[in-house]
């Protein structure tokens, strides 16, 4: 049988100065658990805060008492010790999270005069005590302090990721061990930033909003609300007043993606339904321009198209007639040499049977470009050259935002 680890008795091996003693006097309890907390972090383990008592008469605290972090016993443990009643009961995995380990320090109210006075301290653990290295990961030993929050919300605003938040903290600390705390920490922080802003979220981008329309009035935003008792915010669109005359002037082709809404953008624009369009190949958007834009000529993206190939073909069959299936999208000079060489290549891959490769045929009149060849489109085929809009917004929104869809 090997030792039992709550047999042996861990000693903090640290200077008795620096150690709690019977009798030793703090002005307040806040004060008395900071000691004993950065005792703690020097023997090498996490402290909290447990038991209080008060006074019967005036309520007040007379007695409080700190111990090990790993005092008390697990739910499996207490599990083990309680009477059974004959219910199945339901086991968190923790780790050995708790020992009932025995450390701990008392202290209680002097009763000649002001202040707390230590009536208690056991020093033995029952478990093994931290590495100065690692001493910073424990719980009592981290916190993200005022400055960090400031720093991290300012930040956080700027959409950096928290894993580089912390390679810039760990620089300006001089190491991670110096950091205060750990990257969790930071993405607790983050969270409850967030959920306080929810209540206000909405408000606080209507007013923006409304701000922006009071300086130039050529700004344009609206929103909706559902129509519940709450006035709960459904959605917005805003068009800034560059955008808008930026479409007066370059308007014949638009390239927006399948959330944008139709109704709301018609109303935003100055000069009326766009000459052309292209989206991604969505149904629902199909149909909805179709009704809204019937004058606009409306494409799919060619570029999202022959990326779809190496999923909706064999590896094999991609390898071998890719090039050539391609060659006769992009380089037929009319729809009828285009139909005749797709015929004949789709035949050569042994493609007829394919359900997708037969759609596609059936949709050529939206995407193949010979079929767009009395169409001006600005020399664009493919929705891609707004990538650069989407990774610019992506520096500012991202889904940490708090604006989120209605459950």
């Amino acid at each position: 049988m090997g030792e039992n680890m709550n047999d042996q008795l861990y000693i903090p091996q640290i200077a008795n100065d620096r150690k709690p003693e019977i009798g030793m006097k703090f002005t307040s309890i806040d004060d008395a658990f900071e000691f004993y907390n950065q005792y703690a972090r020097e023997a090498g383990f996490s402290a909290r805060i447990s038991n209080s008592k008060r006074n019967k008469i005036t309520k007040e605290v007379v007695w409080k008492q700190f111990v090990c972090f790993k005092a008390g016993q697990t739910d499996e443990a207490r599990s083990k010790n309680r009477p059974s009643s004959g219910c199945p009961t339901t086991i968190r995995a923790r780790g050995e999270v708790r020992t009932d380990c025995k450390a701990k320090i008392s202290i209680v109210r002097q009763q000649n005069g002001p202040g707390w006075c230590v009536s208690v301290f056991t020093e033995g653990h029952n478990h093994g005590l931290s590495t100065p290295s690692k001493v910073h990961l424990l719980r009592s030993h981290r916190s993200v302090s005022a400055a960090k929050k400031v720093l991290t919300q300012h930040l956080s605003e700027a959409n950096i990721p928290t894993c580089q938040q912390m390679q810039l903290l760990e620089i300006e600390s001089g190491g991670l061990e110096s950091v205060g705390c750990t990257e969790r920490d930071i993405r607790n922080f983050e969270k409850k930033l967030r959920d306080e802003q929810k209540g206000i979220d909405a408000e606080t981008l209507i007013e923006f909003f409304t701000s922006e329309k009071e300086k130039n009035s050529a700004f344009f935003f609206d929103y909706e609300t559902y129509s519940d008792s709450d006035n709960t915010f459904k959605r917005c669109f805003w068009a800034d007043y560059k955008s808008r005359r930026a479409y007066s002037v370059f308007g014949d082709v638009v390239v927006f993606d399948s959330t944008y809404n139709t109704n709301k953008f018609m109303e935003a624009m100055p000069t009326g339904a766009p000459k052309s369009i292209i989206t991604d190949q969505d149904p629902a958007m199909t149909k909805a321009l179709a009704q809204v834009l019937p004058e606009t000529v409306h494409r799919y993206c060619l570029w999202h198209i022959l990326n779809k190939f190496p999923e909706k073909i064999s590896p094999v069959t991609f390898r071998d007639h890719y090039r050539s299936i391609k060659n006769v999208i992009k380089n037929s000079t009319s729809p009828e040499e285009f139909e005749h060489d797709w015929k004949d290549v789709i035949r050569c891959a042994n493609l007829e049977e394919n359900s997708w490769i037969v759609l596609m045929y059936e949709l050529r009149h939206k995407w193949v470009p010979t079929y767009f060849s009395n169409v001006f489109f600005a020399g664009m085929s493919s929705s891609q050259k707004s990538e650069s809009s989407h990774s610019f917004f992506k520096k500012y929104v991202s889904h940490k935002n708090s604006l989120m869809p209605k459950a």
